[in-house]
């Protein structure tokens, strides 16, 4: 998967993933074999996301390879693989409870994430994340930076479990 950096917005919609998607230029993407201008459209699939407007779908654009055959699907930096809470919703939840606040009191504005969602983004970070932050000195805040530094250490989005490859894309020029 390719995640392409989005700075200075906490909640993804389907306009939002829309226009930054039709604004890339596929051929500065670089593949997991590491060629460039080799990746074109090769389908779609649909992902649900929890945002404070509630559950929306969205329409995930993968790319193919021509060197390599390889797949990815195209994700923006708000979207944790594999999961429907977005990454700053995730981040404040995690942030609440690190500094012993009510983790539930984090997303107040996000009615369709629950205690059940919570509890398992606590899980996860206390599994997966808390000691791989600590050991690198990542901070939690603000969520932008926190991204990209799991990236820089870890090729992973924050909070992102499974161990698939993911690169990092620096966005639009």
């Amino acid at each position: 998967m390719i995640t392409i950096l989005v700075k200075d917005c906490n909640y993804i919609s389907k306009e939002l993933y829309e226009s930054v998607i039709n604004s890339l230029q596929l051929h500065q993407l670089e593949c997991s074999c590491g060629h460039c201008g080799c990746l074109t459209i090769h389908g779609y699939y649909y992902r649900s996301v929890k945002n404070p407007e509630g559950t929306i779908r969205l329409r995930i654009q993968r790319v193919i390879c021509s060197e390599c055959g390889v797949t990815h699907s195209l994700h923006l930096s708000l979207v944790v693989p594999y999961s429907r809470i977005p990454a700053a919703d995730q981040q404040q939840i995690v942030l609440f409870y690190d500094q012993g606040k009510d983790p539930r009191d984090a997303v107040p504005e996000s009615p369709d994430i629950d205690e059940n969602n919570i509890k398992s983004v606590l899980r996860a970070y206390r599994r997966h994340w808390r000691e791989r932050l600590r050991s690198e000195g990542i901070r939690l805040a603000p969520v932008g930076e926190l991204i990209q530094q799991c990236f820089s250490f870890y090729s992973m989005q924050f909070m992102q479990i499974r161990r698939t490859f993911n690169k990092l894309f620096p966005g639009t020029t």
